[in-house]
This record gives C-alpha cells, structure tokens and sequence, in this order.
C-alpha cells in the first residue's frame, strides 16, 4: 500500500530541472532574431509632454518601428491580478494607457522603440526628442491632499484614489469608559519586491490571427483578459503562455507589460517582439509595496481588557491606482479580526502621488498594519506595566470567531498555542527579567508581535479553479492545473494531494508547469496564499473523480462490483482481501485500445470555492543592540505558525525562511528614495538598494502548530505570504524593551536609531 503524502518531506519534483539548468524561463525562450523592444521613460515626475519628435530616432539603421502615446489606443484600463468584477463598483480602478502624454512619475512610459538589437534602439532613444510642461509634483499624501495640489488624475479629485470609513455605533461611548486612552503613530516606507527573473515577455502573431504572449506572470489568464481590454479586442484572440518564473512575489500578479508588448507585436506581425526590463527599471517601473501612515487609538482598562480601537491609514499609491484602495482596506480587515472583541474602527484613505506605483506585494498591507498594531500592544502594555503577552491573549481572537461576511468561521485558533510554543523557546519570563535592568551602550531585548491572515479572496471575489487528469496508457498520470508555480513549490504539494487521494508513487505523475490560456484550465494565478487551499480543493476532486472512473473501469474488465475494488500502488486490488486483481497499465491499454468499450479514462473539473480561512502566527526574537552605532543582532529568532494541517514539511520550512528573510529586509534596511525635488528615484539598483542577502541572515528557526482546517483540502490553509507579517514588530518592539526607546519608523537604520536614542538622552 503506497504510505500516506500528506504531511511527508518529499523532494521538489521541479528540483533537478531547476539545478541542472533545464527549466525553461520566459527569457530562454525568445527566438533567435527576435526584435528587441526599449521604453523611453519621462524625465520629470509631474506634466504634459507639448511634443515629441521621432524623426531622427526613425531614420537610424535597424530600427523598425518607434511608437509614442499618440499611436496607442485611447484606451484606460487597469491592471491588478484580481478575477473580473461583475458589479461595477468592484471593478478595478481603470487609470492608465499603454503610453501617456501626462506625465506622473519619473520614469513614465512615453514611447517605444523597436529594433533589431537592443545597442540600436538604445541609440535611437536618445534621438528622440521631448518637450515637457512641467507641473509642481506630489510625493506624499500629505502634499497631494493639500488644496490648490496639482491633480493628477481627472476623475479623482483631491488626488484620492479611495475612501472608506467604518466607525460603529457605541465607539466614543466605550473610549469614554477606557481607564486609558493611548495613541500611537507609526511609517512604513514604499519598498521593492527584488525578484530575480527580470520583468520581461515577448509576443508575436499566429497563422490565425491571434495574439501569442509569452510572459513571466503570476496570473496567465487575468493577463489575457487584461491584454485584451488594453487592446480593445476579443478574449479570445489572445493567448498567453507562462514558463517556469524566477520569483514574483506579487509584482507579477499585476498585468506589467504584457499589454505593450502584445500591441507592439500587433504593429508589427511577421515578428517576435520581446521587451525585457533592466533591474533599474523594474523596480520602480512595476510595482512597489504601499508606504503608509497609521495613526492608532486605544480605549484600555487598567486589567489589559481593550474596549474601543480606531485606526487612521493613509495610503501612498503612487502615480496609478493599481491594486490601490484594496490594499488598505484588506489592512482594515486584519485589523478588526485580529482584536475583534473591542468595538473597532477606521479611517482609510488612499492617495496619488507622483512616484512609483504600488501594487500587490507578499502580504498585501499585512505587513505595514501588523508593524503598527503589534508595536501599539507594546507600547500598550508598557504604559500598564504589564508584560505584552499577558496583554495579547486577553483580547486576541479564538476558536469560536465568525467573521460579519459568514464564510469565515474559526473552529480551532492555533494562535495561543503559538505563543505559548515562542515563549518556551525563548525563555520569555527569565529574559525579561534578565534585561530589564541595563546600562552602557550594548544591550539586549526580547519582543513579539502575532498576524492573522486569510487564505484566498473569497467573498471579496470569486474563488475558481480548475484541474486536469488524464490516465496515460502506460498507467501514470497527466495533471494540467492552473495553478502558477512561481517558486513556492505549488506543483509537488498538488502531486502529492493528487497521489495521497489515488495511492500511487509520485513518479507516477507527470504535472505541467507551464500554463497556457488556450489549454490549461482555468485559475486567475498565484496570489493571496490561495493556490494549495483553492486549488487544492479542484485538485483533490479531479483526483477523486478519476480514482471513481478508473474503478469504474476496472469493474467493467474483471466483471466486479465497483464497491469491491479499490486502487493501491498502481494496481487494483480486492478491498477486503488486498489481493493485486490488475494492474493499472493493464487497465490503461485495455480502456484505450478495446475494440467495442475503449475510452480515455480522464477528469476535468472547475471548482467554486465558497470559503476562507484564517491562518495565524507570531514572531518571537532575541536582539542586540549597539547604540552607539546603531546596530541590531538578531540573536534569536523563532517564527510560529498555525497554518493547518502541513502537506509538506520541508517546503513549508523553505516559505517561511524566504518569508523571514524579506521581512527582515523590510525592518532593518529597505526603503525606496526618491529625490524630494524632481522624484528621481535615487536606489533602484541591487548596490543601493540595501536587499538583505545571505550574508545578513541570521539564524532563523521554524515551528508549525498544526490544527485541522475542516474547509481546507487536506485540513490546510494558507502559509505562502503569512512568515513576512510578524518579525518587523517583533524586532521594533524588541529594541523597545532593549533600550527603553520605541522606533515607531521602518525600517530600523543606523541613523533612525542614533536620532531616536540621541533625542531619548540614551546617547
């Protein structure tokens, strides 16, 4: 009998291809004499281009077609990786071209130039030539919402791009009750995703009209939707084609440049077109994380019990709306579910500005949120001199919560025995203790911080998906999903889903990782930890499905009861007494080739969702802190998660030290920088910008507390996004109770930190 896959470490079945460089990228497939495709980018933040003259730029050698904002269809669309929207107010916010005569950031898209090689469309760039009407640039909310700012989009006025505000009745009533009232404000900056697989596609036309795109994308069939609408043409003239990808991380959720790329190929329909962006323009011409300020309010009592919240976000999204207000109100969510006991409300407000957009990015405003709430509980249980745990689990969430939507119920909550399990490892009680009274320069600290988060979009959007399996003759498996592997091992966890459900070897399966709009099922991509709860659940049925018609079949060929028969190890076999009756080549080659009964035994489903669950956790770290130079050690650092039942061990391990890994980044170096006075991004290189690297890494230990998510496949829910939630507070708060100063600013640089501990008199 094949031993249970669930729960069991097994090897990336895309391991060898990737290590031995087989894998196939979208870069590695570009035919040789491929015509190469470089953007002009605007040199002001905030205008109107008065005119261009591609004259010259025309006349060199080589190149083949120049394109400016006035050849593109006048066409708005938008851009985020989400499933269309059937109620218009739910629609993606439509603000963008494929080129734009109005200018808002530096570095905007204005024209493209398409050569033979790239050193000559690089030289015609330069011929090109631009007059600008310059306006007086926005680069933070606070600015932007002034009155008399410049606008930068016609149809949102004051430069917002969204606004929400929930405060429930009885608010001001319960704060009024609160023994304590205690505010806090907290920043986080615009930072980048750092994949290492470039942004870049290429597009040509086929025999038949249609247009092919061959593209690094999370979500193939979103960007074929999007493709399409930027184009003004039919669904289904498009097709696109996703390869294996080098890292995403929600930047390639969003529709980058797929749409430009599949018009230029339309120009131009005897080639292959391919654009590829440098890093410099990736990182600020794609998409960011949403920097943001929160300003939180809390009603407490002297017992640690909280009675009334509100929240205050101000969002930066940047030059276009992209993923936009969405983020800030999926910030507001976790908010509330959190703590949901205290009576909780919020302000949200996302702005224009004239810098790099922000999108989708792991966490999707988790991150920026959980900084500020978790350092709030801090700073919370400082003023009540009480210890932050004893203030968390007095008001965090439990088994029993229901959510206002209904379809989210938690039957068993992990997150107290995460806590518990963190404060064992890192001897809370006796380090607190140990740590309280310091002197000199060096000192150490402890601190945590907790998330929750969802798994999928579900009721916000739809949650489909679809999965595909075939019996091949030889009696292995064909599987086709949907699904986008993008690094996170999405392909071997639904192998195995796929063998635990049919009791075969896993080398019996073959899955196809690359997707294909016109074969591949349907599934709108890899986002919001959804793809091995979402498309698990389609997976899991078509396994089940094509278990039920294999027997089907086999009942058939030995003349047995169907109830009688069972699969294990590739053969079928008596139920009761386990003897091996056929094996299942034997079945395969009968079921094809019979002259009166053959038929391909096979399963397709597509799979509607109508669930979520919430997935929990917490960080626990150990610092040191030199604060004459403005050091942070991590000495300690424990990341703990309830995330289900766990299908693999090992690659559920690997999520959560890449997760860690970016988190960390997020609090001690990264930021984007822009200069204040034209908005020319200032560190969009890998040598700036201070990506932490392997090198920086310290040791990072992992734990799961594992419960059985009864709307989950497999008892699972969601890991992917949920390891960069937690350690960002953790350590800020862990400087806190190192140094007695709280840094309500990320990230935590040397000079944030020699300024904080110099105005405390530390230094």
């Amino acid at each position: 009998m094949t031993k249970n896959m669930i729960g069991k470490s097994v090897k990336r079945i895309d391991a060898w291809a990737k290590v031995l460089g087989k894998a196939k990228y979208t870069e590695d497939l570009i035919p040789n004499g491929a015509l190469i495709a470089v953007i002009m980018h605007s040199t002001i933040a905030n205008g109107l281009i008065k005119s261009i003259d591609i004259s010259e730029a025309e006349k060199l050698a080589g190149v083949e077609l120049i394109v400016t904002y006035d050849d593109v269809p006048d066409i708005l669309f938008g851009t985020p990786g989400h499933p269309y929207g059937l109620i218009p107010e739910h629609k993606d916010v439509e603000d963008r071209k494929l080129l734009n005569q109005r200018v808002r950031f530096y570095g905007d898209d204005i024209a493209v130039v398409v050569a033979r090689d790239e050193v000559t469309a690089c030289k015609a760039l330069k011929l090109i030539k631009v007059e600008y009407e310059s306006y007086s640039p926005v680069f933070t909310p606070e600015e932007a919402l002034k009155e008399g700012a410049s606008q930068l989009h016609e149809a949102n006025k004051g430069n917002i791009s969204g606004k929400w505000e929930l405060m429930p009745e009885g608010i001001e009533a319960a704060f009024a009750k609160a023994d304590k009232i205690i505010e806090g404000t907290f920043k986080v900056p615009p930072i980048c995703h750092c994949h290492l697989e470039k942004v870049t596609s290429h597009a040509y036309t086929d025999a038949d009209g249609k247009i092919v795109v061959v593209s690094s994308t999370q979500s193939p069939h979103v960007c074929r939707r999007v493709i399409s609408q930027a184009l003004g043409i039919s669904w289904g003239r498009v097709r696109v084609i996703k390869p294996y990808i080098g890292g995403g991380f929600g930047n390639k959720n969003d529709v980058l440049y797929e749409p430009l790329t599949a018009f230029l190929a339309s120009k131009l329909p005897n080639n292959i077109v391919t654009l590829s962006l440098s890093y410099e323009e990736s990182m600020v011409g794609t998409r960011t994380r949403h920097g943001m300020e929160i300003k939180l309010k809390t009603g407490i009592n002297n017992d640690g019990t909280i009675l009334a919240r509100t929240m205050e976000l101000v969002s930066n999204t940047g030059a276009y709306a992209s993923h936009g207000h969405i983020v800030a109100i999926n910030a507001a969510a976790k908010y509330r579910q959190l703590y949901p006991n205290a009576l909780n409300g919020f302000k949200l407000t996302t702005v224009y500005t004239n810098i790099a957009t922000a999108g989708a990015m792991r966490g999707y405003g988790i991150p920026q949120v959980m900084f500020a709430m978790e350092a709030h509980m801090e700073d919370i249980a400082s003023q009540l001199e009480k210890d932050t745990i004893e203030i968390h689990l007095k008001n965090l969430i439990a088994s029993g919560y229901k959510d206002q939507s209904g379809c989210l119920e938690t039957l068993d909550c992990g997150l107290q025995r995460c806590i518990e399990k963190g404060k064992t490892l890192l001897e809370w009680d006796k380090k607190r203790r140990l740590y309280q009274e310091q002197s000199g320069e060096v000192r150490r600290g402890i601190g945590m911080a907790c998330y929750c988060y969802e798994t999928g979009v579900y009721p916000h959007s739809v949650e489909l998906a679809g999965a595909r399996m075939i019996l091949n003759q030889d009696g292995t498996v064909q599987i086709q999903t949907g699904a986008t592997e993008i690094g996170q091992g999405s392909d071997t966890v639904l192998v195995q889903m796929a063998a635990e459900v049919l009791k075969m070897p896993m080398e019996n399966f073959y899955l196809l990782s690359t997707q294909d709009t016109d074969i591949t099922p349907y599934d709108p991509g890899a986002f919001a930890s959804r793809q091995t709860y979402i498309s698990g659940h389609a997976l899991k049925l078509a396994a089940e499905q094509l278990k039920d018609n294999i027997l089907k079949k086999a009942a058939e060929k030995l003349s047995k009861n169907k109830e009688d028969l069972e699969l294990a190890n590739s053969w079928i076999i008596a139920k009761n007494s386990e003897e091996k009756l056929l094996s299942l080549e034997e079945l395969s080659l009968y079921s094809y080739y019979d002259l009166e009964k053959a038929s391909v035994i096979s399963a397709d489903i597509s799979n509607s969702v109508q669930s979520n669950a919430l997935t929990f956790g917490c960080t626990f770290v150990e610092v040191e802190v030199d604060m004459a130079v403005g050091s942070i050690q991590i000495l300690n650092l424990y990341n703990i998660h309830d995330a289900g039942k766990i299908i693999n061990p090992q690659l559920a391990e690997a999520q959560v030290h890449g997760g860690v890994s970016m988190a960390l980044g997020y609090a001690l170096s990264e930021q984007l920088l822009f200069d204040e006075q034209t908005g020319k991004p200032l560190n969009n290189n890998f040598l700036d910008y201070k990506l932490f690297t392997m090198m920086d890494m310290p040791k990072v230990s992992v734990e799961f507390i594992e419960t059985d998510e009864i709307t989950g496949p497999f008892g699972n829910k969601s890991l992917g996004e949920t390891p960069v939630l937690a350690p960002a507070p953790a350590i800020r708060n862990a400087v806190y109770h190192a140094t007695g100063v709280a840094i309500n600013e990320l990230p935590l640089t040397p000079q944030r930190l020699i300024s904080g501990f110099k105005k405390a008199n530390k230094i």
